[in-house]
C-alpha cells in the first residue's frame, strides 16, 4: 500500500473533520469526495465485541455521556448522537461500525486504522479488525497504527503483510518510541507529533528506510514547513487546505 501513495501523503484525520463530525460516515464520505490520499480512523471494541469507529475511551467529549465504550453494547451505542457536538445539522448521526464504513467507502481510497484499545491492551481488537479486512477484501488498502505496541504485534500475527505504523506520544512520553529502540518493532512508518518534528528524526527514519508521518497539521504555514522538512506525509483535519498547499509547493518546483 505505502508505495502506491503520493508524497507527501495527506491523511484525513478522523475523516474531513474540519467540515463534518469526526469519525462519522459524513466525514469519511466527504474526505473521499475531496480526493484525500488516506482516511485515518480510530477503532475499538464494544462490550459485545463489535468494532466501532470512535476515538476516546468514553463518550463524554462527543455525546456528553461519561460512559466507556467498552461498557456499552453496539445497540446501546447506536442510540447516541455523534453529530450534534459539531453542528446541529448533523444531529442524530450515529457512531459507525467499521463494517459500515467499509461497506460505504470500500476501495475508493486507502485507510489508516488506529487500534485504540488503550484501556484494554490485550482484547481481541486486532483479530476482529483483521477478520473484517479479509471479509471486505481490503488488505491491500490498509496501514495499521497504534500507540499500543502489543496491539501492533498481535495484529501482525494475523496479517503479517500489512504495513504497520508506531504512534509516538507527544513530548517526553514518546521519547522511547521515537528513539532507536522503537525500531525493534520493525514498523514501516513512524507517526510523531508536530511539535516533536525535526530534520534529524526524519533523516534517521529515512536512513532506516522508514516513512515518517506527522500529526496533526492544520495551518498552512505548518503544512509548508512539514513538507519542506521532508516528511513523507501528515495527518490533517483540513484535507482541502493540505491539498492546496501541496499543489502550490509542487508547482513552484516545476
Amino acid at each position: 500500500m505505502l508505495n502506491k501513495l503520493p508524497r507527501p501523503t495527506i491523511f484525513a484525520h478522523r475523516g474531513a473533520s474540519a467540515y463534518a463530525p469526526e469519525n462519522t460516515l459524513p466525514a469519511f464520505e466527504l474526505a473521499v469526495r475531496q480526493g484525500v490520499d488516506v482516511i485515518e480512523l480510530d477503532v475499538k471494541l464494544t462490550g459485545d465485541g463489535e468494532v466501532v469507529v470512535f476515538h476516546d475511551q468514553t463518550l463524554d467529549r462527543i455525546t456528553g455521556n461519561p460512559v466507556k465504550v467498552k461498557h456499552c453494547s453496539l445497540a446501546e451505542l447506536l442510540k447516541f448522537d455523534a453529530g450534534s457536538h459539531f453542528d446541529t445539522s448533523f444531529r442524530g448521526e450515529p457512531i459507525p461500525t467499521l463494517e459500515k464504513v467499509f461497506k460505504s467507502i470500500g476501495d475508493q481510497c486507502y485507510y489508516n486504522i488506529e487500534l485504540t484499545n488503550y484501556d484494554s491492551l490485550i482484547d481481541s481488537l486486532p483479530e476482529r479488525v483483521a477478520e473484517l479486512l479479509q471479509k471486505h477484501k481490503l488488505t491491500n488498502h490498509i496501514l495499521i497504527s497504534s500507540f499500543n505496541p502489543i496491539a501492533i504485534l498481535r495484529f501482525r500475527r494475523y496479517l503479517p503483510d500489512i504495513p504497520i505504523a508506531l504512534l509516538a506520544r507527544p513530548g517526553k512520553h514518546g521519547t522511547l518510541a521515537r528513539s532507536r529502540l522503537g525500531y525493534l518493532l520493525s514498523y514501516q512508518a513512524l507517526h510523531i507529533a508536530l511539535k516533536d518534528t525535526t530534520s534529524a528524526i526524519i533523516n534517521r527514519a529515512h536512513q532506516r528506510r522508514c516513512l515518517i508521518h506527522i500529526f496533526t497539521v492544520n495551518q498552512a504555514e505548518e503544512i509548508r514547513r512539514i513538507i519542506e522538512t521532508g516528511a513523507d506525509g501528515f495527518l490533517t483535519d483540513d484535507p482541502l487546505l493540505a491539498k492546496r498547499v501541496r499543489n502550490d509547493l509542487s508547482h513552484k518546483k516545476i
